[in-house]
C-alpha cells in the first residue's frame, strides 16, 4: 500500500487534521518560505502529533550541523534534503541515526545515492505537476511529489507506483490546510474509507 506524507505543516489544528486523517509522515518546513516554521515550533506540533505518524524536516541551505540540531532536540525523524549533497553528508546523518530523503528536482535522479528515500519533485513548493510518464520507475523506496491533489493523486499511483505520495498546498482551501481535502487525499491514496463522522 502507498504510504502518505502531509508537508507543510504549521500549527495545532493542521496537526488535529493529520491524527485524524492518519497519513504515514507529515512534514515541517524549516527552509524559508510560506510553510517555514522555527525548531521550538516543530517540537511543539510534535508533542500534539500521534506518535504512530514519523515527521520530516525539510531543508534547502542548512548545514549538517544545523539538521543534527534540529534532529537531537526531538524534532524530526527524517531529513529531506532539497539540495546536492554528497554521499559523505548523507552518511553523516544517518549515522547520527536520521533517516535521509534525497530530493531530485527537475534533474536526474541519481539511483546510486546512499539515501534512504530518493523524491521526485517539480520544484519546492511549485504546485506544479510532474510529467508523470518521464518518472522512473525505482526499485528502490521512492517518493513522487509536485502537484498533487486529491483528484489526481489515484492516477498518479498507478502511473508512478511509488512508495510514498507527498502533498502540501494540494490539500490546502486559502493557503490553510484543509481537514477534508487532507482526508479525502489519504482515503484515495490508500483506497480505504474513513468514518467522516470523526471530523467536527
Amino acid at each position: 500500500m502507498t504510504q502518505v506524507k502531509i508537508c507543510g505543516l504549521m500549527t495545532p489544528d493542521d496537526i488535529t487534521a493529520v491524527n485524524v486523517a492518519q497519513p504515514d509522515f507529515v512534514g515541517f518546513v524549516f527552509a524559508p518560505g510560506r510553510h517555514q516554521i522555527d525548531p521550538q515550533t516543530a517540537r511543539n506540533l510534535k508533542s500534539l502529533l500521534q506518535s504512530s505518524i514519523k515527521t520530516v524536516g525539510v531543508f534547502v541551505e542548512e548545514s549538517v550541523t544545523d539538521i543534527l540540531e534540529i534532529y537531537k532536540a526531538g524534532s524530526i525523524d527524517i531529513a529531506q534534503l532539497h539540495r546536492p549533497s554528497t554521499g559523505t553528508e548523507i552518511k553523516q546523518l544517518q549515522r547520527a541515526g536520521l533517516k535521509v530523503i534525497q530530493v531530485f528536482e527537475q534533474r536526474p535522479i541519481d539511483s546510486q545515492s546512499p539515501a534512504d528515500y530518493l523524491m521526485a519533485d517539480s520544484g519546492k513548493g511549485s504546485g506544479r505537476l510532474l510529467s508523470l510518464n518521464d518518472v522512473p520507475h525505482l526499485k528502490r523506496p521512492f517518493i513522487l511529489a509536485g502537484g498533487l491533489n486529491p483528484d489526481n493523486v489515484q492516477q498518479a499511483i498507478q502511473t508512478v507506483q511509488p512508495t510514498i505520495v507527498d502533498v502540501s498546498s494540494g490539500v490546502e482551501t486559502n493557503q490553510k490546510k484543509d481537514v477534508q481535502k487532507i482526508i479525502q487525499f489519504v482515503k484515495h491514496a490508500k483506497e480505504e474509507t474513513y468514518n467522516e463522522n470523526f471530523i467536527k
